[in-house]
């Protein structure tokens, strides 16, 4: 279960010039201030984050983040604001958010300098690509900067996998879930389902399955294929791994969504390779210019 800390280290992280602070744990579980974050759109961030809450797409990703992680979620309430969400006389605030539905996600803080309103990163990520693409991914990169300085003065392992399994992660699993057939729930095939359609975007993005590439790099054995994806093949996996939620939905069969992934993943390579954003970050992560 996740849990907003009392107490962690305070970052401020540069992203494009501006200062965002992140409540750090040294873990997985930090959370954003979506109060700088929202600077980026507008100098009235309260109402832009109003404004993103308001959605119902945002209403039904926070409502999925807080049945994984929060046994106390208060699930009727959250039915309620689904079904009035998206109607032009529905207002949301992340006051009224968490004292209707127990959230945990998201945070009020008070205090003229720390205060404000944070979320989780899994949270904060989406409310980043909402503000636009390219600052999400402006984003992603210094948080990810901001793990592995941590990882180094700790000492620990930490995988980029873990940082953009936070973007469209769990839209994906939800998906899958949702969709699967009531006679595979808790059964071997139930987990073979989930390594499908995890190699349906692998064989998209990379040109090959998980196990074929373990297979080809014994020496990486118990690591994954996409801890060794560059910024491009991963910016791409997110973006199908949310296309994909949205075929599943919609009862796409199999072949015909492999297709569709397998073109876009083609589309946005040629698009990415001359983002001058992408090409900044690729050559941020690889210390090499790109050509």
């Amino acid at each position: 279960m996740v849990r907003m800390p009392p107490k962690g280290i305070q970052e401020t992280l540069d992203i494009n010039g501006l200062d965002v602070t992140v409540r750090s744990t040294g873990g997985e579980d930090d959370y954003f201030s979506l109060t700088d974050l929202a600077k980026a759109k507008s100098d009235n961030p309260k109402d832009v984050i109003k404004n993103w809450m308001r959605n119902r797409d945002t209403i039904e990703l926070l409502g999925i983040w807080e049945t994984l992680h929060n046994p106390d979620f208060k699930g009727v309430e959250f039915d309620t604001f689904k079904k009035q969400a998206g109607k032009n006389a529905f207002t949301m605030t992340p006051t009224k958010w968490i004292s209707a539905t127990k959230a945990i996600g998201i945070r009020t803080r008070n205090g003229r300098y720390s205060g404000g309103t944070f979320a989780h990163v899994d949270l904060a990520l989406d409310f980043a690509a909402w503000i636009s693409p390219e600052f999400r991914l402006y984003v992603f990169q210094e948080y990810k900067r901001l793990k592995q300085d941590e990882a180094s003065r700790l000492n620990v392992e930490w995988s980029n996998r873990r940082m953009f399994a936070s973007l469209n992660y769990r839209i994906h699993t939800d998906a899958i879930k949702e969709t699967l057939p009531e006679y595979l729930k808790g059964t071997k095939r139930e987990g073979i389902t989930y390594a499908q359609e995890a190699d349906i975007l692998n064989i998209a993005v990379f040109g090959m399955t998980s196990r074929e590439w373990r297979s080809a790099h014994p020496e990486h054995h118990g690591e994954n294929i996409r801890d060794y994806a560059s910024v491009t093949q991963n910016l791409i996996l997110s973006n199908l791994e949310a296309r994909n939620a949205e075929l599943l939905r919609e009862h796409v069969e199999r072949d015909k969504r492999f297709e569709i992934l397998w073109n876009i993943a083609r589309q946005q390579e040629k698009t990415f390779e001359k983002h001058p954003t992408v090409k900044k970050l690729e050559e941020k992560s690889t210390g090499k210019e790109v050509e």
